[in-house]
């Protein structure tokens, strides 16, 4: 047989994984756990920075998808404080309004 006209078996390169996407995961996680303002903004800052890795062309580095999951539990972070912040000033507008009615 002649091996020449074979065509070659090339495995695919495998690429690192990005820094920047586990520490997005990592991050995202933890806002869920216990440090939702400083943890959430990093998971964003970090998951799109990975995400730039992972996309570009050609790609970098793997972790795509944690990137994207970092992105989306900082993001979820972020609209679960703002509803907390207009829950917690939405209270205190109704019990002043309670005491201010109770006067007179």
């Amino acid at each position: 047989m002649n091996d020449q006209n074979q065509p070659q078996y090339l495995p695919p390169a495998i690429l690192p994984t990005s820094t920047l996407a586990i520490i997005s995961l990592i991050a995202g996680v933890l806002g869920f756990l216990g440090l939702p303002i400083i943890a959430s903004i990093a998971a964003i800052v970090t998951g799109y920075a990975a995400r730039n890795e992972t996309r570009s062309v050609p790609p970098k580095a793997a972790g795509d998808g944690m990137a994207t999951a970092g992105i989306i539990m900082g993001w979820i972070q972020i609209g679960l404080g703002v509803i907390a912040i207009c829950c917690f000033i939405a209270y205190f507008v109704f019990v002043i309004g309670i005491v201010s009615s109770g006067n007179n």
